[in-house]
């Protein structure tokens, strides 16, 4: 017994593709699929060099903006100020990121260190194995492809939205 699929574009719901399993027919379940499968790679590669996507985010914010106050960086990992604490916290233990005091009555500021260069360095490599890995099967024109749709769907709109939201 094969799975149905609702077909593109069927507003009635109704079942398209007999035989052709959900999953292979959606892309928005493909992509999850495959978001998971690599998170799980890229979380273990992470644990390897004793990171989280948490401290990537962190190193990597601050790699660009050193400015970043503790609820900038909490917001943009989506997490809460108090968790940011714990992650900069284990960075600064490892010798990643520094607070430097700017004066009395200013926040510490927030710098990646030579070791935090280091770390965003090896994850990088890490990265581009893992795309070698990934896209093997793929030519130059269908890598191109695929990553200049990804970014299509990924870096956000002007609005704010997904492109293909909601108007």
């Amino acid at each position: 017994m094969g799975c149905a699929a609702v077909g593109p574009g069927r507003e009635d719901g109704a079942v398209a593709g007999e035989g052709v399993p959900l999953m292979a027919s959606s892309v928005v379940l493909m992509l999850v699929g495959a978001g998971r499968f690599l998170q799980r790679r890229v979380d273990d590669e992470l644990a390897a060099l004793g990171l989280t996507l948490r401290h990537l985010s962190a190193l990597g914010h601050l790699s660009h903006r050193p400015d970043l106050s503790y609820s900038d960086l909490a917001r943009r990992a989506r997490i809460t100020t108090q968790s940011m604490h714990a992650t900069v916290r284990s960075l600064e233990e490892r010798g990643a990121v520094r607070r430097v005091l700017v004066g009395h009555g200013h926040a510490a500021r927030l710098e990646i260190t030579d070791e935090g260069r280091r770390l965003l360095r090896a994850v990088g490599e890490v990265a581009a194995r893992l795309d070698r890995e990934l896209l093997a099967d793929l030519d130059d024109d269908q890598r191109d492809l695929l990553a200049g749709a990804l970014r299509e769907l990924v870096v956000p709109s002007a609005s704010g939205r997904m492109r293909s939201g909601p108007a």
